[in-house]
């Protein structure tokens, strides 16, 4: 079964940012993947060290302070001349209990093989 590289998109997030499992986030890539997070120095290489290292940014990172706005939330795909390279831009949007709301944005740019996450550059601000 081939997977567009939305779903690819969409499986990644909903495994870490929405039910936070590092596991089965780590699952998601290639035995050898490596996530990069390059505006906090980060660095991941293996499934071993990319569910430990998930496991505590998910312990760091506080889950998002309210619900998700899907429809004032937007992501947009660019594919590139590369079939199995492609760059996501994500801006999500939480209301809050008070009324207000919180935008998070970040780009991720993906390399996949076989379906699986080869590499990940994930550009947020920590």
């Amino acid at each position: 079964m081939t997977l567009s590289h939305q779903e690819i998109f969409q499986r990644y997030m909903f495994t870490g940012a929405v039910s936070r499992n590092a596991e089965g986030q780590a699952a998601l890539f290639t035995p050898d993947g490596v996530y990069e997070a390059p505006l906090e120095h980060l660095r991941l290489a293996g499934r071993d060290a990319l569910a430990s290292g998930f496991a505590e940014l998910h312990r760091r990172m506080p889950a998002p302070d309210g619900a998700l706005n899907a429809g004032a939330s937007r992501n947009t795909f660019h594919d590139t001349g590369d079939p199995d390279v492609f760059i996501a831009e994500l801006d999500a949007v939480f209301d809050r209990a008070d009324g207000t709301q919180h935008t998070v944005s970040l780009v991720q740019i993906f390399r996949v093989q076989d379906g699986l996450i080869r590499h990940l550059r994930d550009y947020y601000t920590p």
